[in-house]
């Protein structure tokens, strides 16, 4: 790992800051969709938490947007989908492409889940967050400090034992506060960046990606189809969100070329849009490139998710690309299996590394099953990212599901759901949503649960 336990510690033993301890049973780096639910379930579990997240608010740029069926239900299962429903989202049933005939064909059909909400949404991020985090202030465990940036692990030989973390907006000339949180298990739920994960030492599996984004806003009254689906070709693709006064657009680009299209001017993207979007012709003037912001796309894995004391979730142990907005799903499902695998262990104050090895291994199966799926969404885009050919899904593929739809409810499934479906556990849920494994319907017609 490099340094020592011993000079990692030293290094900020004669810091300026004025120091804090505080001892906990759970430290999270990271108030995304993983930490605020881990963190969210956790405290329902009788386990004290600290959720640490560095910005003041939830606002931020590529934050996904898609709700899927399973984080639906567990919204039920918590006793918070009616405050969900609130919030201002639109309904996606399916995830089409267009086809060799030039007609859409159905790749992934929610529709055929027996689940209580057979469909994803489309809502702000910031909104899903804020929801949970207001949950959170009735748990009396649940603890969130925003504006608190974790900086570095804090070890005991070669075991992680706590973080630091000190306030992210001081003024200048006061010292930043530090606060050293000791507790059996830090969890990194920092994001593809994790600086916890880089200081563990932990490895990276690298997959194939020749695509980055470009992400920026339409302010419109336009209406568009509720799709997730990439539409384009000829190196000019595009995922369009609709919001309330506005849509968010994403155009995917060859990687590496941020500069050089640039260079192009904006009014060539202006054309793109409209070529590809006619309903937003008349609002496509309103583009700066001075609001398109880049993203660079990386899919990987850490090959261990784990150290003695560190696990690591969500983006953190998988990044995704934004294809099929299958991160945030991932993510809530990462944090469910935290607080039904470890709560127990957690309030009795340790956690061996088998443990969290055996979570990797329950959560590996989804992983790898959506890391397919996407590779092969992305197989059919980047041709076309590239200027190559049309968006379109192999010819078998597109036999398959077009002469058994049926079918379409595989790809669905593990969008929607994933191999292994985790439930909240009984101790989190609300006292009105039946116990264990069954699930409460939304409508005239009861549904059952895979």
């Amino acid at each position: 790992m490099g340094d020592t336990a011993t000079d990692r510690n030293t290094k900020h033993a004669n810091r300026s800051a004025r120091r804090d301890i505080e001892h906990v049973d759970c430290v999270i780096s990271g108030g995304g969709p993983a930490g605020i639910v881990a963190g969210l379930l956790l405290a329902r579990g009788g386990v004290k938490v600290v959720v640490l997240e560095k910005h003041e608010d939830f606002f931020r740029d590529f934050r996904g947007d898609t709700i899927h069926p399973s984080t639906l239900r567990l919204l039920d299962e918590l006793g918070l989908y009616h405050r969900f429903a609130r919030i201002t989202h639109r309904r996606v049933e399916d995830v089409t492409f267009t086809g060799r005939s030039g007609e859409d064909i159905l790749l992934a059909d929610f529709t055929r889940l027996d689940l209580p909400h057979p469909f994803m949404t489309i809502a702000p991020q910031w909104d899903f967050l804020n929801l949970l985090a207001k949950a959170g202030e009735d748990e009396p465990n649940f603890d969130l400090r925003m504006g608190v940036e974790a900086t570095s692990l804090i070890w005991d030989d070669d075991r992680v034992v706590g973080l630091r973390a000190q306030n992210s907006t001081v003024a200048e000339a006061a010292p930043p506060t530090e606060v050293e949180f000791r507790a059996p298990l830090v969890i990194a739920a920092d994001g593809r960046w994790s600086k916890a994960r880089a200081e563990a030492g932990l490895s990276m599996r690298e997959l194939p990606s020749t695509i980055d984004v470009w992400w920026f806003r339409i302010d419109t009254e336009a209406v568009l189809p509720d799709s997730v689906a990439p539409r384009g070709g000829n190196g000019k693709v595009f995922v369009a969100i609709p919001r309330a006064g506005h849509v968010q657009i994403a155009r995917l680009i060859p990687k590496g070329v941020d500069e050089s299209l640039r260079a192009e001017g904006i009014e060539a993207l202006r054309d793109a849009v409209a070529e590809t979007y006619p309903q937003l012709a008349a609002d496509v003037g309103k583009v700066e490139f001075d609001d398109v912001k880049l993203l660079d796309v990386r899919r990987n894995e850490a090959r261990r998710w784990f150290a003695d004391g560190l696990l690591c979730i969500g983006d953190s142990a998988h990044a995704m690309s934004p294809l099929g907005g299958v991160g945030v799903n991932l993510a809530v499902q990462d944090g469910i299996a935290v607080s039904r695998m470890l709560a127990e262990l957690l309030r009795s104050g340790s956690v061996r590394p088998s443990e969290l090895r055996r979570l990797q291994l329950r959560r590996l199966p989804t992983t790898r099953a959506v890391e397919l799926l996407q590779s092969g969404i992305h197989r059919m885009v980047e041709p076309a990212v590239h200027g190559h050919r049309p968006i379109r899904p192999p010819a078998p593929v597109e036999w398959l599901l077009t002469t058994f739809p049926a079918l379409t409810r595989i790809p669905a499934r593990i969008l929607g759901i994933g191999i292994t479906a985790e439930h909240a556990p009984d101790f989190a849920r609300d006292s009105g949503f039946p116990q264990a494994a069954s699930t409460v319907s939304t409508s005239a017609s009861a549904k059952t649960d895979p």
